[in-house]
């Protein structure tokens, strides 16, 4: 058996209110994982995001390389996760080593806008590493969806895509 992930998000903010509010109540996990290797090596973005975690969920910030052994890892089986990554590529690649996110499909809530991206929603920016890495998610037989809260319908990621012209 392995642990149970309740949401898998790509938000560039990680945590912060709209997750500790909103997608914790909806979801109802017992902890959020932010999965990020420059995050884990920043202090203090680790203590301003587990600070930010609501009671019911402990946050914890680790590596691609930790979630990808505690999600394999029988002692890990209690958690019921929200994991949040900054990037699409960071949930593809957690995909990649095994961690299964074909239950829950990879939710991509917010990606700021930069040079070279396209808006797909107001707030989903993205440019061809983010389709590039949505197609090996779906792939692998993750559904990639846009969804900001959980009021809001899914979307799906590539298809808004094909529409702006990525592909």
């Amino acid at each position: 058996m392995t642990m149970t992930i309740k949401l898998a998000r790509v938000d560039n903010r990680l945590l912060h209110g709209q997750i500790a509010t909103v997608w914790t109540k909806t979801v109802q996990p017992n902890r959020i994982l932010v999965v990020s290797d420059a995050v884990a090596q920043d202090q203090l973005r680790k203590v301003l995001i587990t600070q930010a975690a609501p009671a019911e969920a402990k946050a914890n910030v680790i590596t691609l390389a930790k979630m990808a052994q505690i999600y394999q890892d029988a002692r890990f089986d209690g958690f019921q996760p929200i994991i949040l990554t900054e990037t699409v590529a960071e949930m593809a690649d957690l995909a990649a080593q095994g961690v299964d996110l074909a239950a829950t499909g990879v939710n991509i809530g917010n990606l700021a806008y930069t040079a070279g991206k396209v808006m797909l929603t107001p707030s989903v920016a993205a440019d061809a590493a983010d389709v590039a890495a949505a197609q090996r998610l779906e792939a692998a037989g993750v559904a990639v969806y846009t969804q900001t809260v959980p009021t809001d319908r899914k979307q799906a990621f590539l298809k808004l895509a094909a529409k702006k012209g990525l592909s």
